[in-house]
């Protein structure tokens, strides 16, 4: 099964309450740390909701 590569772009202050909860779920802390999570629907799932503070590329 492949991996995913998450990388935290966009700082999460002023963002919602739930926003911060999945950013943290990923291990995300700050900007520019980086995360590697298994490829399924949950992961894509959690990715979806916070695409526009997260890059994300396959391993």
């Amino acid at each position: 099964m492949a991996n995913l590569k998450v990388k935290l772009v966009k700082g999460l202050a002023g963002k919602k309450k739930d926003q911060i909860a999945i950013v943290a779920s990923l291990g995300l802390k700050k900007t520019g740390d980086v995360s590697v999570q298994p490829d399924n629907e949950a992961t894509r799932g959690k990715i979806f909701k916070i695409s526009h503070l997260v890059e994300v590329t396959e391993e």
